[in-house]
């Protein structure tokens, strides 16, 4: 799974066009570059699903690492936020449903080739006649089953944890709230095909260094606002940080595919893209997780896209005595390991003598369910370790155990994210870039993840128990800067959804 083809390094005339596209550094593309594509096992090739994102069959099947089962996507994936310059026709609708086929026309619809999603937000909604509200969409859009007056797709809000509602030390900006029409996420192993679809839907009219027209130059109804690469590889994030000499570079884990240093695709963090649907699982919900979806009815297997961006603030995460000014407790993977996951840690996992060099201890790591009051046992000190300057056991909250307050009693999750590091200076003071986590997730209503961020802060279990600031997850090394939710239609409703209602 691991061996690597001999595919040369990118030219610099192509690393310098990709730049200019996405936004990321020569130095950093030349690095992505050098260790994509690889080999997948060969899987057997079906019919893509009417979920778009359950691409499951067509990459590399599950696999376990240290005893850790994890499944790893496509490399890399752009997210392409993109607003409408008028309101679409069925023309448009055709056009797009052609240019989507003529994409998979040219790219296998699989890790090698090219996988692209389709969402869409509450401002193309609010373009049909009468808006979100008019009978076109209203009679069609799911409802939480809860309150019925209530839509599956909401907008995204500021959460606790965002600025201006918290204050970060170093990147204090506050998190804007999005009004994208659309959102194309595009995936694939070879960053040069992945950016080769991107251009085109920029309207580029090439594929694979050749003339590709699309249909009816669809792409004059939109104009994108932003293209943010993300890289998920095992070794990527270490290899990025050596590339641009950040300081913290050498306690990145090199075999971990996230900037923490811990994998964050564990089989048992994720549910399988059918419970995250509109239409669902009922053995696996929860009351906010239920839509009035129907099978057949028009969104039946869509769901919410939620699209974050996320500066992260590594140099405080990797904290040493000395560097910027730094004169704190020092950060060890025993501490990094509890804000992650559980305190204590899971398997009671402590790391190595050296608990700083290449990470300090090990990057696969169970997800371990210990009941959705994890979180509330350990910020109330039940069973963590002893704080000698405090005089009681540490009163501490781990980012996986908060995520656990919103799982089934059985410990089943029902979200499916699908985030990774991203590199870039977006929204960065200073214009200088910076490690990101390019964040999506999807859950079956926007009120759900509302709930679920909620939960994950845990600022309520914070001020209940006194957990001081950094004990509480990582709410203090992410600061959102970017927020929206988007619903991802069913595969066979890609295209424009509605508009042939219109």
């Amino acid at each position: 799974m691991d061996s690597h083809d001999q595919k040369p390094k990118l030219s610099r005339r192509q690393a310098l066009k990709l730049g200019a596209l996405t936004s990321v550094s020569v130095p950093t593309l030349a690095a992505l570059e050098r260790f994509a594509p690889y080999q997948r096992e060969a899987l057997a090739q079906s019919s893509p699903s009417d979920i778009q994102f359950d691409i499951g069959n067509f990459i590399a099947p599950a696999t376990t690492v240290n005893g850790v089962p994890v499944q790893f996507g496509p490399i890399y994936t752009m997210f392409v936020t993109a607003r409408l310059n008028r309101t679409p026709s069925r023309t448009d609708q055709t056009n797009l449903r052609a240019a989507l086929q003529t994409i998979e026309n040219n790219f296998r619809w699989n890790a090698s080739g090219i996988f692209t999603f389709v969402s869409y937000g509450r401002p193309y909604f609010n373009r049909l006649p009468g808006g979100i509200n008019g009978t076109i969409v209203s009679s069609r859009m799911p409802r939480l089953a809860a309150n019925t007056s209530r839509f599956a797709l909401e907008e995204a809000v500021p959460a606790a944890n965002d600025v201006p509602n918290s204050t970060k030390r170093r990147f204090n900006v506050p998190v804007r709230i999005e009004n994208n029409d659309l959102l194309f996420t595009v995936r694939g192993d070879d960053l040069i095909n992945v950016n080769d679809v991107v251009a085109w839907l920029g309207g580029s009219q090439r594929l694979l260094s050749r003339s590709v027209p699309m249909p009816g130059n669809v792409f004059n109804s939109w104009t994108i606002t932003s293209r943010r690469l993300m890289f998920a590889r095992r070794s990527l994030p270490r290899e990025v940080a050596d590339a641009n000499h950040l300081q913290f570079a050498n306690r990145v884990n090199p075999e971990s595919p996230m900037w923490m240093g811990f994998v964050d695709q564990q089989v048992d963090g994720s549910s399988p893209p059918r419970d995250v649907t509109f239409l669902g699982n009922p053995a696996v919900s929860l009351p906010l997780s239920r839509t009035t979806a129907t099978a057949g009815s028009y969104f039946d297997n869509g769901s919410i896209q939620h699209l974050s961006h996320v500066i992260m603030d590594l140099n405080e995460f990797y904290a040493v005595e000395g560097e910027d000014g730094f004169l704190g407790e020092e950060e060890t993977y025993l501490e990094r390991i509890q804000y992650m996951h559980h305190a204590p840690p899971p398997n009671n996992t402590r790391g190595n003598a050296d608990q700083f060099s290449n990470g300090g201890g090990p990057a696969f790591v169970p997800d371990v369910f210990l009941g959705n009051d994890r979180a509330l046992r350990s910020a109330r000190g039940d069973d963590t370790d002893f704080d000698e300057e405090a005089g009681h056991n540490a009163h501490r909250i781990g980012h996986v155990s908060a995520l656990h307050r919103v799982r089934t009693a059985s410990g089943k999750p029902i979200h499916l994210r699908m985030d990774g590091p991203g590199f870039d200076n977006m929204d960065v003071p200073g214009g200088r870039s910076e490690p990101k986590l390019q964040f999506t997730v999807f859950v079956p209503t926007a009120e759900f993840f509302r709930d679920l961020r909620e939960k994950e802060s845990s600022f309520d279990l914070a001020e209940q128990f006194d957990v001081e600031e950094v004990e509480n997850g990582l709410e203090r090394f992410l600061i959102a800067t970017r927020r929206q939710n988007f619903l991802i239609p069913p595969r066979r409703n890609r295209a424009f959804p509605l508009i042939e209602f219109t």
